[in-house]
């Protein structure tokens, strides 16, 4: 059974910098698309980004491109989501979720409909 659980959230300032984290346990394979989902009050959950474990290839969202990273620790199961830059609008619960994938196939898919499993969240306020 995957379990994720999700750390690091918290109230910052506009221009502020949070490091979310997520603990994987009960992974069976080295090839998942793991992948960070935020979803604001009122709003669809979203896809921020996402990473294939099996070759590190990396999707951003093209709100966060270029504030957000999302490097993975693949010896301890570790998940990460580096936000930099941070503005009102990213305000939301972050999600950790993860999908196997089978061998050759190696696009993160972008939906949350497709991911099997999720964390219960960590929300992130940015406000002044």
């Amino acid at each position: 059974q995957v379990q994720l659980v999700e750390s690091g959230g918290g109230s910052v300032q506009p221009g502020g910098s949070l490091r979310l984290s997520c603990a994987a346990s009960g992974l069976t394979s080295s090839r998942y698309c793991m992948a960070w989902f935020r979803q604001a009050p009122e709003k669809e959950r979203e896809g921020v980004a996402a990473i294939y474990t099996g070759d590190g290839t990396t999707y951003y969202d093209d709100s966060v491109k270029g504030r957000f990273t999302i490097p993975q620790d693949n010896t301890n199961n570790m998940l990460y989501l580096q936000m930099n830059s941070l503005k009102h609008e990213d305000t939301a619960m972050y999600y950790c979720a993860a999908v196997p994938m089978e061998y050759g196939l190696n696009i993160c898919p972008p939906a949350p409909s497709d991911y099997n499993y999720w964390g219960q969240g960590t929300q992130v306020t940015v406000s002044s």
